[in-house]
Order: C-alpha cells, then structure tokens, then sequence
C-alpha cells in the first residue's frame, strides 16, 4: 500500500501548481439530478489523467481496501465549502449534501513499476444529493483525457503484468446503477461504504507528507463530534503481519463482505454477520450452518468450521469464480489469493 501513496503523491506533484489557477468544483453539476456526461464537467480534478485534485478534493486512503480484480484505487472526497462531516465511531461518516466520494480503478501496466504507464479504467463518484446519495459510473477513454458516463455499465479486457513478472488478463466490469444498489443499501437507503474511521485512522502520504487521516480531517475542520485521537478505533491491513491474524481476518471481511453480511444489509437473511463489531460466534459463521443450501455451500456443512478451512462454505465460495457460488458475488472476476490465504490461516488457527 505504501507504494500507491508514494504514486499518488507524485502523480499530485507533477500538477499541483495548476490548482491555484482551475476553476472550483462544479457545485451547481453536483446537486443535478441528472448525473453529467463527463468526469470533467464536475471539475473535481486538474490534470485528470494524473489524478491531481482540485482545490477542496481531498486524497484518502483505507486500511483495508474491498478488492477489485487487482485494481489500484485513488481515492478523494469533497465537501462544499464550509461544511463539515458528522463523526461515527462505527459507521460512514455523515457527510453533508453536495459531498462527493471519489474512487478511480486503475493498472499500470506492470506492478513492479507501481508508478510508469497507468491505465485509468474508470472512476465512480457517490454524490450526496438532497434525495439522498447516488452512485454514477465513468469509463476513462483511450487518450486518458476524460470519462464517459455508463449508467447501463461495461465490460471490457485489461491485462497487466503481476508483482512475480506473469501478464494477468481478466474482463474488467463495470456495474450498472442496479448492481451499484446491490452492495451500497444499508436500512433500506443508499449509502456509502468505505470512510468510517477505523479504516482511515494510520498514516497517509500527503502531498506535503505523510499525516494520520483522521488528525488531517481535524486539523482541516472537515469533522466535527471526533473524540481525541488516541480515542478513535482503528483496523489491521491485511498484509501487516506484526497484527494478529483475527485482527487482519476480521477487518478483511468487514470491508469485502460485511456491507451486505449485516443485520441491515441485503444478506440479512443469512444471518451471517462480518462487521468488525460483531462478538456472536454464530452470527460470524461458527459451526453455522447456512440458512440455503445448494451449489452456494458445495455440499459443505458449515459456514466456517474452526481448525479445517477445507470443510467451509466462506473458504469454498471466496476461492471460487463460478457466478452462482461466489463470493462477494460482484466486483470480481478472479480469485484474491492472498485474502483466501489470509482467512485460510485464520480458520485453521481457531480453536
């Protein structure tokens, strides 16, 4: 991860200095009901292909990002001027109407060269709207100068040549406004996912240095209603192995899964519960068996058997690409083999 701060600082210090002289964010786009045709029209950037936010955009990190097919994430948010979020201990922060969450997928075209010949694929932006928040998906074109609205979605092939030097191929999709729905409803309302400040409390690589997030967001008054910062929850990333394995687990499977696995999300009639908060042995899947059989649990009884990965259904459907049996079922067209591997590790550790 700390390679993709050190990129993105670059990529905003090569033209950082145009932010002094571009027009300001496009308020009066942002609370159209209609979504604009392109990227560009909401003036959220200066130097779209390098990624360089406009005055008032804000670069951010997670601890723990959702996996998309191997994709690199830059992500950034804005708030209209003057305005500030609400804090939440456990949940997205209340960020005010006209805010906007920003998230561009991208390749380079060899990650073992993070920083050379990046590819844009798209960019979605979640705009809070006075009906509430709404999802709209951009598709960067071939020149990199701008992105086009899909509302219906796309799908097309991206390859790349991975960290051990061997050129991946995959279908790049992107969701359409439905399947947007599909993971974004929380208590029967849209809403963000990823700012809750457990995931954005560890150090981040400004433009001008590096600064924990949440200190960032109080020192710029972007928060109100924070308690101290030695207050504030924070997650493990997956690959900081000086954590404990549940804690890394657990925060895997609250960003990946527990946006629908949840008593107010779209799986709560599984009743497979993966918040990070979530103390019930059962709810999180224990000896549990799943509440549909079928191909879904591959003839497995349990949804995590403690001390045997290989007999349960999370492990089965996460490792699988068949779209009737996977897990999460969008947003990915490959295995993550080293987050099947992580919760492998950690179902073979409990007791």
């Amino acid at each position: 991860m700390r390679v993709l701060y050190s990129v993105l600082v670059a990529l905003s210090l090569i033209t950082g200095s145009l932010t002094a002289t571009a027009a300001p964010v496009n308020d009066e786009t942002i609370l159209q009901p209609r979504p604009a045709r392109l990227l560009s029209d909401y003036n959220l950037f200066v130097g779209a292909s390098a990624q360089t936010p406009n005055v008032g955009v804000h670069p951010f990190a997670l601890r723990q990002p959702l996996f998309t097919d191997y994709a690199h994430k830059f992500r950034f948010f804005y708030m209209p001027a003057g305005s500030k979020a609400q804090y939440s201990e456990t949940e997205v922060f209340d960020l005010p109407v006209g805010s906007v969450l920003v998230k561009t997928f991208a390749y380079p075209a060899d990650f073992r060269k993070p920083a050379e010949n990046i590819r844009l694929v798209e960019t979605r932006l979640l705009i809070h709207q006075k009906s509430g928040w709404n999802a709209w998906a951009y598709v960067w074109n071939e020149d990199q100068s701008d992105a086009v609205l899909k509302v219906a979605g796309k799908s097309f092939p991206v390859s790349w040549i991975d960290s051990a030097g061997e050129t991946q191929n995959i279908t790049y999709g992107v969701p359409n406004k439905n399947q947007c729905k599909g993971c974004h409803i929380l208590a029967k309302k849209f809403t963000p996912i990823g700012p809750k400040a457990r995931n954005l409390n560890f150090e981040f690589g400004y433009p001008g240095g590096e600064e924990n997030q949440m200190a960032y967001w109080l020192r710029n008054e972007l928060l109100t209603g924070a308690p101290p910062l030695d207050k504030i929850p924070t997650v493990a990333a997956l690959e900081d192995t000086s954590a404990s394995l549940d804690k890394r687990a657990r925060a895997y499977l609250d960003i990946n899964c527990a946006h629908c696995h949840r008593l107010e999300g779209p799986a709560s009639t599984s009743g497979l519960f993966l918040t990070y908060s979530e103390t019930n042995q059962a709810a999180l899947g224990y000896r549990k068996r799943p509440v549909a059989a079928g191909r879904g649990s591959g003839d497995l009884h349990f949804d995590i058997v403690p001390g045997d990965p290989d007999t349960s259904i999370l492990i089965f459907r996460m490792a699988s690409t068949d779209p009737g049996i996977m897990m999460p079922e969008l947003g990915r067209s490959v295995v993550h083999s080293e987050g099947v591997a992580l919760l492998r590790a950690w179902i073979k550790g409990l007791p």
